[in-house]
């Protein structure tokens, strides 16, 4: 195929976001709303972990770093989405929608590799309670989340890299609401190669998503079979107890996350891909500040003393 004339599309246009600027405010206003919630509850979870001693656990601290990641998580897609709902022309300019994808992706990745490794903080603590202390330390929690990270911003980086190369010569209306690997390989002009290319993409997220699954359920596995030991109820409860609200999360998030890259066809519709990527960038994020503070007996506890706190310098102030 002859390539030789072929110009690369400079931007892309949201084409699922609502034309009628009453239809746009209505979506603005409820997705604001939830971006300022996600970014001041998370905000909220760091501040407390940090100021709390009795948090500065190996727990705490990988929830504080998931609700880092969850900020610039969500900070790649939903600024964009609620400038394009205020905007006539909806568009991204091709190297805006580089970074957005290479962020969002490489965040994503981070997150599911924390999960993995909480679920593994988890094990160590239910399962090797005696050990834990000297296996769980603070330097390996930090490797654990640099390893996280790198895993995270390194495995998008070649197929980020490999579509920016690609020629958008057709059609630059992009179906979806921020850009994503699938719907702007739909719109590269390449030959058949492409369509190899693409399932290979798919391939790939598809095992990464399975393996991290496989090794949550393997820590679980390991955890209810040791909690089926425990012969009281009251002590199995409270061995449950301190996986609810990560168990909770990843439902979530590998739920919503699998419904999009472990497809068994490619014919969904457009508003149930939408429905579904709104779902995983916005929804998740948003429940996870509050499983968190609202399911977490010593964070509730902690976010008290600290408005107390206010309350009582506030009147001495006056």
């Amino acid at each position: 195929m002859d390539t030789s004339n072929w110009t690369t599309a400079q931007e892309f246009i949201f084409s699922v976001f609502p034309v009628d600027w009453g239809n746009a405010v209505t979506c603005f206003v409820p997705l604001l709303f939830i971006y300022a919630f996600i970014l001041i509850g998370n905000l909220i979870i760091i501040m407390v972990v940090q100021l709390n001693v009795h948090l500065h656990t190996p727990m705490y601290f990988f929830i504080s770093i998931l609700s880092f990641l969850e900020i610039w998580y969500t900070t790649s897609t939903i600024p964009i989405m609620l400038s394009s709902l205020l905007s006539e022309r909806r568009s991204i300019s091709l190297n805006v929608c580089m970074v957005q994808l290479y962020f969002f992706h490489s965040t994503g990745i981070s997150e599911m590799c924390l999960l993995v490794a909480m679920a593994f903080d988890r094990y160590l603590a239910i399962c090797k309670p005696l050990h834990y202390p000297t296996i769980m330390t603070p330097r390996l929690c930090v490797q654990l989340t640099l390893i996280c990270c790198v895993c995270g911003f390194i495995t998008p980086l070649p197929e980020v890299v490999w579509i920016s190369t690609l020629p958008f010569c057709g059609s630059n209306h992009l179906e979806h609401v921020f850009c994503d690997f699938l719907p702007l390989l739909r719109l590269a002009c390449t030959d058949t190669r492409a369509i190899v290319l693409i399932q290979v993409v798919d391939v790939v997220h598809a095992m990464e998503i399975v393996a991290d699954i496989f090794l949550i359920l393997l820590s679980y596995a390991g955890i209810v079979a040791v909690v089926l030991r425990i012969h009281s109820a009251e002590g199995r409860r409270k061995a449950f107890s301190t996986c609810a609200s990560h168990l909770t999360v990843v439902s979530l998030f590998f739920s919503t996350v699998g419904l999009t890259y472990l497809r068994f066809s490619d014919t969904h519709s457009l508003i149930w891909d939408t429905a579904i990527a709104l779902s995983f960038t916005v929804l998740c994020p948003f429940f996870n500040p509050i499983i968190y503070s609202l399911r977490n007996k010593e964070i509730k506890e902690a976010i008290k003393k600290y408005m107390s706190q206010s309350k009582i310098f506030s009147h001495k102030a006056r």
